[in-house]
């Protein structure tokens, strides 16, 4: 078909006015966060329900044109990537809060939703959506469900698969199905399990039911700066060590900090080499108060020098406001970046922060680390210019020899960014060659045309072709 006659028909299933085409809708959605993989899509189709959905990928099936779901595009593995072109299904529009029970602290809400108007519509009955990743001012529900993000608070609270409940679906044939519900405890197989992190690739999730979290009595954040980012990291390892789950506990290095004050003229410390947000939480003042007094003094004791507590809300937003705004910071100190997501021991993070700027070095990239520590959830941020030849395989290479550092030391290449098409060609290393075929099989078993997100997570998919250095695999 061509392009007008897409155009059309898609038209005449939804309307003309939600249906985007031409140069300047294909350059739009030609990406997501990760911009080193481009590829355009012919045609981007908004849709405001579920059977509006459906309609779509029955039709895409049809014809046997691929087809891909997006959200914010906030993503940072090229999730969201329309790799062999075809439909974008955006849920941008479907927003709609569709029931909220605040008796047994559930709500269902389509995919388009962001997270943060999931908590602002219950912060009155003092509950929240606990998945809090950086970008929830804009990042969609659905997007989270794809990649099972988490956020700085997963350490306590948990990833976005400890928080839902039930799904609303689309399979590749445009079929509604509905998995799970209110229920915390259903029987049979955990299809839930299967599809949150799945990336889209099983089809589209257009409505959800998630968990409500009552909100802390009292909160107290801190930061705490230290000299030397060993004597952070080895902070990190001792906190948990000693018993103490914070709310959130993430690092914040020099680089980071440098890129938030010209950005935003934050002011930290001059010797800071690294700083660790701590939050601690509780049903009393007196139990947040004990865990935060412990964090102190082990930070002391490992050369923490400089300690910061917010006095009020307004002064722990100001803390908050580093960490959520330390990427965007990159901005100011060069054109490009990627954001890399890997998870390793936490007691491994001394070795891990060395060997990350090691490979900078090596490759003559800029990295800042701005990550999860508790959980050794590590995100070095490459930053570059890529106009310069030749610097998009080094970032494309110094991360990956990152990542198989996390596997050789017992970690994982995703700890909540997703594979995508950016760290395809690392699945077999993680899992070896019989457990991408298991993976594989229930992939095809679901998806047998490949044409929901194709040429993600799983490698050597027939009819895939190669995204710049991401994909080099022969089809099975």
């Amino acid at each position: 078909m061509g392009n007008d006659a897409i155009a059309a028909d898609l038209g005449n299933l939804l309307s003309a006015d939600r249906v985007l085409t031409g140069p300047s809708a294909r350059r739009g959605y030609d990406c997501d966060a990760y911009t080193v993989d481009k590829s355009a899509p012919t045609a981007v189709v908004l849709p405001i329900t579920t059977q509006e959905v459906a309609k779509v990928v029955t039709w895409c099936t049809k014809r046997s044109i691929p087809f891909t779901a997006r959200g914010a595009g906030t993503g940072l593995s090229g999730g969201a990537l329309p790799a062999l072109g075809g439909v974008v299904i955006s849920t941008k529009k479907m927003t709609k809060i569709l029931h909220i029970d605040v008796h047994d602290r559930f709500l269902t809400a389509q995919t388009g939703a962001t997270n943060k108007s999931l908590s602002e519509a219950v912060a009155v009955h003092r509950l929240h959506f606990a998945p809090d990743p950086s970008s929830g001012q804009v990042s969609t529900l659905g997007g989270n469900i794809a990649e099972n993000a988490g956020g700085p608070h997963t350490l306590k609270y948990g990833v976005t698969v400890n928080h839902v409940l039930g799904l609303t679906l689309v399979d590749y044939e445009g079929t509604m199905r509905t998995f799970g519900g209110s229920n915390h405890s259903l029987p049979g197989p955990d299809f839930l399990s299967l599809l949150v992190g799945s990336e889209g690739t099983l089809g589209i999730v257009t409505e959800a039911t998630v968990n409500l979290v009552p909100m802390p009595s009292h909160v107290i954040t801190s930061l705490l700066a230290f000299r030397e980012v060993g004597q952070s990291t080895r902070t990190v390892s001792s906190i948990i060590e000693a018993g103490i789950i914070p709310a959130a506990l993430e690092l914040m290095d020099k680089y980071i900090l440098r890129a938030l004050k010209l950005a935003f003229n934050l002011q930290f410390p001059d010797d800071c080499a690294a700083l660790l947000l701590v939050e601690c939480d509780g049903d009393s003042e007196q139990a947040a108060r004990e865990q935060m007094e412990e964090v102190k003094r082990i930070a002391e004791d490992l050369g923490g020098y400089d300690y910061r507590e917010a006095a009020d809300e307004a002064g722990r937003k100001e803390l908050w406001r580093a960490r959520k705004q330390g990427i965007g910071a990159m901005g100011r100190i060069a054109p490009s970046s990627v954001t890399h997501d890997g998870v390793i021991p936490r007691s491994k993070l001394p070795e891990m922060l060395d060997l990350v700027y090691q490979v900078a070095d090596q490759y003559k990239i800029g990295v800042a680390n701005i990550f999860h520590a508790g959980d050794g959830n590590l995100h070095p941020c490459f930053y570059f210019d890529d106009r310069e030849p030749g610097v998009v395989d080094h970032v494309v290479e110094a991360g990956e020899l990152i990542l198989r550092k996390c596997i050789e030391l017992g970690g994982s290449i995703t700890g909540e960014h997703g594979v995508g098409v950016e760290k395809i060609d690392l699945m077999e290393e993680l899992f070896g060659e019989e457990g991408l075929k298991l993976q594989s099989s229930i992939r095809f078993a679901l998806n047998p045309g490949n044409l929901c997100n194709p040429c993600k997570v799983i490698p050597n998919q027939k009819g895939c072709i190669e995204h710049k250095a991401r994909w080099r695999g022969n089809a099975w």
